[in-house]
């Protein structure tokens, strides 16, 4: 078998998320709590006039899902601790050779590298429940990955960082060969490029180490969207400039040099925890439309969305505030997985 992870712009049967539940990460006021649960909710929202949602859902919190939920979300219920779905739930892929069969990789989920905090053992369980759910065949690793940790073009090419598959606290025996052999065999990539770490912030103690998905993607074959900091005064002014220099040499899986489109950061510098990481690149690609991030900066906001727009041609772009996502450690991309249409890869 030939499993292949489909670009995300490819067509999506329906996208798949978690509702929050309370814990750490969610907040340790009610006023905290609720503005979690309503960035969650807000999110789910924006998506389901594009294409289905299903949200799992601890049992505790399904009142409040449906409270807060609109009615066109499924609801299915599973024990969780955290709300994440990137990167503990299955990472979809397809098999060219078999059309038709759709694919669930289960990597390895240890909440970002086991910090003292993290509670993680519920939610690692949820890729098999969800192949299980939908008859997915499984695809068992013993990689230590997230789903925010790669981006992949379809077609051979993936997007890495060294601080997340060769972190020692995830793959204390990798090396970037056992890695990329592991993608090659679960996700269909021949040609990884590794990027030598993430933003900043990523590195506090509830980040997650240098995820790619906040850094730079891949709009199409031969295209990359980087984020790009402006402002000298942040940290990640000499990161995105290094991060650049070295995307400007690398080449795809078809050999092509990169056309890269800067996506430039909002003009907020920090909040209260220090130097913020907010990044346009954590969008999700739906059915004719992104989901993009907004950090209520209207023209930095309007300025995203024309890029956006530029990037994926024929799909309509909405805003949603997610400062409230990245404030607990990520955003858009991170707390939604979308699961591709066999139908149409079957006709590729």
């Amino acid at each position: 078998m030939t499993w292949r992870m489909p670009a995300e712009t490819a067509p999506h049967d329906r996208t798949w998320m978690a509702f929050p539940r309370e814990g750490l990460t969610l907040g340790e006021t009610e006023v905290e709590r609720e503005a979690g649960y309503a960035a969650w909710s807000a999110v789910a929202n924006a998506i389901v006039p594009f294409e289905p949602l299903v949200m799992v859902v601890d049992p505790t919190e399904t009142a409040r899902a449906r409270r807060m939920l609109d009615g066109a979300i499924e609801l299915v219920e599973a024990p969780l601790d955290e709300f994440w779905m990137r990167d503990f739930g299955p990472t979809f892929v397809v098999d060219d050779e078999r059309p038709g069969v759709l694919g669930a990789v289960d990597w390895v989920f240890n909440g970002w590298g086991a910090p003292e905090w993290a509670e993680w053992a519920k939610s690692a369980e949820i890729a098999r429940f969800i192949a299980d759910r939908i008859g997915a065949e499984l695809v068992s690793s013993v990689l230590v990955n997230e789903g925010g940790g790669i981006h992949v073009d379809g077609e051979g090419t993936v997007l890495l960082t060294e601080t997340v598959q060769l972190d020692p606290r995830r793959n204390p025996y990798a090396d970037r060969a056992r890695v990329e052999a592991e993608f090659a065999r679960t996700i269909g990539t021949t040609k990884a490029i590794w990027l030598p770490r993430g933003l900043e912030r990523d590195y506090d103690d509830f980040g997650t180490n240098g995820h790619v998905d906040i850094v730079a993607t891949i709009p199409s074959p031969g295209r990359l969207l980087l984020h790009s900091q402006t402002n000298p005064e942040h940290p990640d002014f000499e990161v995105t400039r290094a991060l650049r220099e070295q995307l400007e040499t690398e080449t795809d899986a078809a050999g092509r040099p990169f056309e890269i489109v800067d996506l430039p950061a909002p003009a907020t510098l920090r909040d209260h925890e220090g130097f913020v990481d907010w990044s346009y690149v954590n969008h999700l690609v739906v059915n004719d439309g992104v989901i993009a991030c907004g950090f209520g900066e209207e023209r930095a906001d309007a300025a995203a969305r024309e890029i956006l727009a530029d990037a994926y041609p024929g799909r309509r772009v909405v805003t949603i505030d997610s400062r409230e996502i990245f404030a607990r450690g990520g955003g858009i991309h991170c707390i939604t997985q979308q699961q591709p249409s066999l139908e149409v890869e079957a006709g590729r």
